[in-house]
């Protein structure tokens, strides 16, 4: 039996899907500093804490759902919901719907602001505190 040219082309097409999965989108940053912010006692915000040094790999593996960082307790991420991407004029937003390994949810996000040489930055929210890492590709 011949196959037509549009046969073809679909047979392609779903083909090159097929393959794509076979990659891993595993994605690696490494932090330069980490600040907390939290609520105080009467629901408002505190001040961020000062900046502090630190050398950690972040990994975002969106095949596993799970975005793990490898600080001196791992954090363990299972992501829940791929929110759209969010872009405006100063910064690209990639937000992640999570619960951590305790079962408690939370918001990732990284963002890359634009107006800043394209810095990265991943932000954890709890609602009640805010752990915020300064990251690049590593």
């Amino acid at each position: 039996m011949k196959k037509s040219p549009i046969q073809l082309i679909f047979l392609l097409f779903f083909l090159s899907f097929g393959f794509q999965n076979l990659h891993s989108q595993s994605y690696k940053f490494t932090t330069s500093g980490v600040s907390v912010l939290e609520k105080n006692e009467r629901g408002k915000w505190g001040a961020w804490s000062n900046l502090e040094l630190v050398n950690l790999v972040v990994n975002l593996d969106t095949n596993k759902k799970r975005i793990v960082v490898y600080s001196r307790i791992i954090q363990v991420y299972d992501i829940v919901t791929f929110v759209p991407i969010e872009e405006n004029e100063t910064d690209i937003v990639y937000n992640f719907v999570c619960k951590n390994i305790d079962g408690e949810s939370c918001t990732l996000s990284i963002i890359t602001r634009k107006n800043q040489n394209n810095r990265k930055q991943l932000y954890i929210n709890y609602g009640d505190r805010i752990i915020l890492y300064n990251i690049f590709n590593a």
